[in-house]
């Protein structure tokens, strides 16, 4: 696809993973518009620290809300092309304000779909989660693995990807579903595991975790957005879904000792407290991609190795330590 001048939206923009695809969008020269979360003090999440404003290239922001109908129909006027990443994340949260995830997740999922119904884009990229398929009944896991609600985060996640089907199959409407599997990489919050245990690892006398059996695929957020630009570059994606996931599984205990050893502190004590500890029904075991389909439809793989992805974070990280606060369990 030649994205020059392409009418882009991205939802959740201001986020982790968005902020990224922005930058990316931006530097092949598409026409990007970017849907953040509205902020009385108008700051726009990381595109406010984003080196994108002061290059060459430039985007248009809209301040609103993926629940409002009124947000969300402005943002996708005259767009060719949407990927939507607005969402709640945060699986311990979910346990405690349930109905949010219910409202944000699904109902604005819902929200988009209506609107691009209506608006007829090319594409729309619809963003999921490995966290959907729930703990693994086989490895590695494909995109027919059975889903599985075991938190209200992961429930409300297959309720969007689920509104994506159906209006795919009742309208026609040109949605494909990316599920990347753990993505990590700079400006990730310290809600997810590697920045908790970078954060940590540089400014502690010990490493505090919950579990540290379960199992992952961590995917660096560069070869995510990737992911995400090879699926909206080919329009016979609609209607399906595609992982993305390096297929290396680690567990968080071997997680924990590879960053300690690239930091050079590889004789801290690590702890599991009951804190972190999810229930044990909620806790998914063990997540391992099968990405083989994302490998053949659409010529993607990983760019970068484990080790180089988390050389990269963890140089962040350092930069950017005052932004964490280390001690704190971060909900």
């Amino acid at each position: 696809m030649n994205w020059k001048g392409k009418r882009v939206l991205v939802t959740g923009a201001g986020g982790f993973i968005g902020s990224h695809l922005v930058e990316r969008l931006v530097a092949l020269g598409a026409d990007t518009r970017a849907l953040v979360h509205y902020r009385s003090d108008g700051s726009l999440g990381w595109l406010d620290n984003s080196s994108t404003k002061n290059s060459t290239g430039s985007f248009e922001v809209i301040a609103g809300d993926i629940r409002d109908r009124n947000s969300v129909d402005t943002a996708m006027k005259d767009r060719e092309i949407v990927f939507h990443l607005a969402a709640l994340i945060g699986i311990p949260y979910s346990y405690h304000a349930p109905m949010s995830y219910i409202q944000t997740n699904i109902e604005g999922t819902a929200n988009l779909l209506i609107a691009a119904r209506d608006g007829a884009p090319e594409m729309v990229v619809h963003t999921s989660t490995s966290e959907v398929y729930g703990s693994a009944r086989y490895v590695p896991m494909d995109e027919g693995h059975p889903l599985q609600g075991q938190s209200p985060y992961s429930a409300s996640k297959i309720g969007a990807d689920k509104m994506a089907e159906a209006f795919h199959a009742s309208f026609g409407v040109p949605v494909a579903t990316a599920r990347p599997f753990n993505t990590y990489g700079p400006r990730q919050s310290a809600r997810a595991v590697i920045p908790t245990i970078i954060m940590q690892a540089l400014a502690e006398p010990q490493i505090i975790l919950g579990n540290l059996d379960p199992v992952r695929d961590f995917n660096y957020v560069l070869d995510t957005v990737d992911g995400f630009i090879r699926i909206a570059e080919h329009p016979e994606a609609a209607g399906q879904v595609f992982n993305l996931g390096p297929e290396k599984p680690i567990s968080i205990r071997d997680l924990t000792k590879k960053i300690l050893a690239l930091i050079g502190r590889g004789n801290l004590p690590i702890v599991s407290q009951d804190e972190r500890v999810r229930p044990d029904e909620s806790e998914v075991d063990k997540l391992h991609a099968d990405s083989s389909k994302a490998r053949a439809q659409l010529d993607w793989t990983p760019g970068h190795t484990l080790e180089e992805g988390l050389v990269e974070t963890i140089e962040w990280i350092r930069a950017n330590l005052d932004i964490y606060r280390a001690g704190a369990y971060a909900v």
